[in-house]
């Protein structure tokens, strides 16, 4: 989906639009004020205060209405400068503006633009004439308070887009509806995945019974993958000492996103926003030996970071979440063979998936900055040469990304292109020479001397909250069988008569381990058959007659109107190979 204000057409266009909506808006409410009406990159928004009159989407009609007739009538825009006394003047009667220009500096340049009747203060630049903005679409209103403050007033907020053709905004209107369709938090709640409440608190997610399952289903997954390549799971506090964090560096580079510190016994702890200090505790708890290396410890950690009341969102955003994390020890000469074991492991993870759109990016620090990232150039020119040399003699192609860095080393980061939406980072690959310098963390060579390992951060799922905020998204609800929460619903036809040989069913399904439920509700056959497909369960099982005299079942398969009817024992075998295959 295009990013507005990242396309310099677009990006004037829009702006001009809002001028628009605020015209008409004068126009049908004489005693409206303005505050701001930026560029935003899904389009625009312009901040009113309308005063007892309160907005919703039946009110857009009217306005676009308006908004037609004025771009219809194609007034050119006119771009004027002034002075701060001229400007006091001209918007004397609406106290936003006399805000904003009193705000400004005394030697700015102020603009104001023209169209007909209306003027708005505004930096610009716009378009010619109003009739460039006549493809537009009002999309929401909403309540923002006054320059964001709790304090202030809370005025309207009205979001609208804008294109060069009625084809390009009827594309773009398509897509959003496709996103509203994907959108993990509409699917969430129809599914049952997971609930949220402001008692609990912003950006605490829980998952409900589904949701655990896909959550424990994942958990299983991926520690099986990572058994197999002789990971060690470990378990450890979601909190720690600041001390901890201060050692590490992540309270210099964290602490303004991470959660207030808690004073405990002369002690203070914070909950932590990453694991990396942990395991290296863990690491260094006993004597290494190089025999011991690679070191690989892992763990579905819970993780917590402040994130802004306004980023949050469902469970991809969130302030409570749980990484697919693990770091990797090893000696210098094995950060080749680990490094590709790692994009060997994420690669073959996405087959499983079918995540086919994607691309990698070395993330490097920028040298300029001197604040962001850990001040060693030797340690740094180090890693990124060696990092680089990795990912060239194991054939990975990738584009460089300067300033994307962590803040202890270089990283390779997976972009998924999702079905809808920016582009987000999956799967993240980092090199780090300097958190185990900062732990004094040690190995014993082959020579008998003391050497420091090399860490490998990396997390394959990325975290579980988003990487199923994802899945729900990219299937529109419809998981997988291995996966999916329900997997058959079994459906007698008629209670009285084939009750016992639907229990039957269900036994034997429970018992090779397929999650399975029993429509026995007093409702009519079809509204039981449609509820099973609005919950998307993979197989609805539908039990008469002809079923129950043949031992066998009839069932339809979710997206398709077909139905089928075969041996319940051939069933099971299909639904086992299904969940082996991850078909």
């Amino acid at each position: 989906m295009i990013n507005i204000k990242e396309d310099e057409r677009l990006s004037v266009l829009n702006h001009s639009c809002a001028h628009l909506l605020a015209q008409a808006i004068k126009h049908l409410y004489p005693d409206a004020k303005f505050w701001v009406g930026p560029v935003i990159s899904e389009g625009f928004y312009y901040d009113i205060d309308l005063g007892d009159v309160t907005l919703t989407i039946e009110d857009f009609p009217k306005i676009e209405k308006e908004m037609k007739k004025l771009a219809k009538d194609g007034k050119r825009i006119y771009r004027k400068e002034i002075s701060k006394e001229e400007a006091l003047e001209m918007f004397k009667d609406d106290p936003y503006k006399i805000d904003l220009i009193n705000e400004m500096p005394k030697d700015e340049i102020i603009s104001c633009y023209s169209q007909g009747d209306f003027t708005d203060l505004c930096r610009g630049p716009h378009v010619d004439t109003v009739k460039e903005c006549k493809n537009f679409k009002l999309l929401k209103v909403s309540g923002a308070y006054y320059k964001g403050d709790s304090n202030n007033k809370v005025l309207q907020r009205i979001y609208g887009i804008c294109f060069d053709s009625k084809e390009e905004l009827e594309k773009h209107l398509a897509l959003l509806e496709e996103a509203k369709e994907r959108d993990h938090r509409k699917i969430g709640k129809d599914l049952d995945i997971y609930m949220t409440d402001d008692l609990v608190g912003k950006g605490l997610p829980m998952f409900l019974p589904n949701g655990y399952i896909i959550w424990q289903e994942l958990e299983n997954y991926i520690k099986q993958k990572e058994r197999l390549l002789n990971y060690s799971h470990v378990k450890t506090p979601c909190l720690g000492t600041t001390e901890l964090y201060k050692i590490s560096g992540h309270w210099d580079h964290y602490k303004d996103d991470m959660f207030p510190a808690m004073k405990l016994d002369n002690e203070e702890f914070v909950l932590r926003p990453m694991n990396c200090p942990h395991h290296m505790m863990i690491f260094k708890n006993k004597l290494r030996s190089y025999k011991d290396l690679p070191i690989k410890i892992g763990e579905i950690a819970p993780d917590f970071r402040f994130e802004a009341s306004g980023a949050l969102k469902g469970i991809e955003r969130t302030r409570h979440f749980c990484q697919n994390d693990a770091h990797l020890f090893v000696t210098l000469d094995q950060i080749k063979d680990q490094f590709k074991e790692v994009v060997d492991l994420i690669l073959e993870v996405y087959n499983d998936f079918n995540i086919t759109d994607y691309h990698f990016e070395l993330s490097l620090r920028d040298p300029k900055d001197k604040v962001k990232y850990y001040q060693d150039d030797k340690m740094w020119d180090e890693a990124e040469n060696m990092l680089r040399k990795v990912l060239n003699e194991i054939g990975i192609d990738y584009i460089e990304k300067i300033g994307e860095a962590a803040f202890y080393g270089p990283k390779l980061d997976v972009q998924i292109k999702p079905a809808v939406g920016n582009e987000v980072t999956l799967s993240t690959c980092q090199l780090d020479f300097c958190l185990p310098q900062k732990f004094d963390l040690t190995y014993i060579d082959k020579n008998g001397e003391k050497k420091t390992p090399v860490v490998i951060h990396r997390a394959i799922l990325g975290s579980l909250d988003r990487f199923i905020a994802y899945l729900l998204e990219e299937t529109k609800g419809a998981l997988p069988l291995w996966l999916s929460p329900l997997q058959v619903n079994v459906i007698p036809v008629n209670n009285t008569y084939h009750l016992d040989y639907s229990k039957k069913i269900v036994k034997l399904l429970k018992e090779n381990n397929i999650r399975v439920s029993l429509d026995d509700r007093d409702e009519k056959l079809g509204y039981k058959i449609r509820e099973s497909v609005t919950k998307k369960t993979p197989f609805t099982l539908v039990i008469g007659d002809k079923e129950k005299e043949n031992n066998e079942i009839t069932y339809r398969k979710y997206g398709s109107n077909d139905t089928t009817t075969i041996k319940l024992d051939e069933f099971i075998n299909i639904l086992n190979e299904m969940i082996k295959t991850k078909k």
